[in-house]
């Protein structure tokens, strides 16, 4: 989760996050190489003495064209390649329902019989010690480590937004329409997200809580639970 006087993104826990990370990286060099660039010529035209050269120059704006259309391209490329695969769901592992009401999330395990929950925000008053404040609930969402997993999300009222920054999913919550997404946990853990769309009075209060479990460990809780 993020940190205080954090500057950087929270430490990506899904394949799609760490290209999500890298290509943030790669954008902000490009960005720094530009503002480098035009400073310099900046700096070049204000100290120097302007020439006839300088003033009308096929080439220089033959380059100044198509530079910045090779820009263009470097970081559109990666960008769409991202936005496929954030797309992509190719057979997983384990389907998850996600409803946002006002103001709590409900969930659907759809491939099990009897295993459906609320989750609610612990108030700060019955806040166990060393667990976070506005963001622990009472039952988490348990997913297998390492596993394809599809989440269907929804609303039952307004809208909301399902989202884990560290797995770099958001996906809106609208009522009367289903979208999906999937995201895949490259360790164990316990992953922090909130309700990203302003939903109402209490909107701040409605946390999401992913853990991250070995298999054997999320076989063992899937059947205590619908049990």
């Amino acid at each position: 989760m993020a940190n205080h006087s954090q500057f950087g993104f929270q430490d990506a826990s899904s394949p799609i996050m760490e290209e999500l990370v890298e290509f943030h990286d790669h954008a902000l060099m490009v960005a720094l190489a530009i503002c480098s660039l035009v400073l310099y010529l900046l700096t070049l035209m204000l100290m120097e003495k302007l020439s006839s050269n300088t003033v009308d120059a096929q080439e220089v704006e033959l380059i100044w064209t198509i530079l910045p259309a090779i820009v263009l391209i470097l970081l559109a490329l990666p960008s769409l390649q991202i936005l496929y695969m954030m797309d992509e769901i190719d057979e997983p592992d384990l389907t998850l329902k996600a409803i946002g009401h006002q103001w709590y999330w409900s969930y659907e395990y759809t491939d099990f019989k009897d295993l459906t929950f609320d989750s609610y925000m612990i108030p700060t008053t019955e806040l166990p010690p060393g667990h976070f404040r506005l963001l622990e609930v009472d039952h988490r969402v348990v997913v297998p480590m390492e596993s394809p997993i599809r989440i269907i999300v929804t609303a039952d009222d307004v809208l909301h937004s399902w989202a884990v920054p560290s797995l770099g999913v958001k996906t809106d919550a609208i009522p009367g329409r289903l979208n999906q997404t999937s995201f895949i946990t490259t360790r164990p853990g316990i992953f922090y997200g909130q309700c990203s769309e302003i939903c109402g009075a209490n909107h701040s209060y409605m946390p999401i809580v992913v853990e991250s479990t070995p298999l054997t460990h999320f076989e063992s809780w899937s059947t205590l639970l619908s049990s």
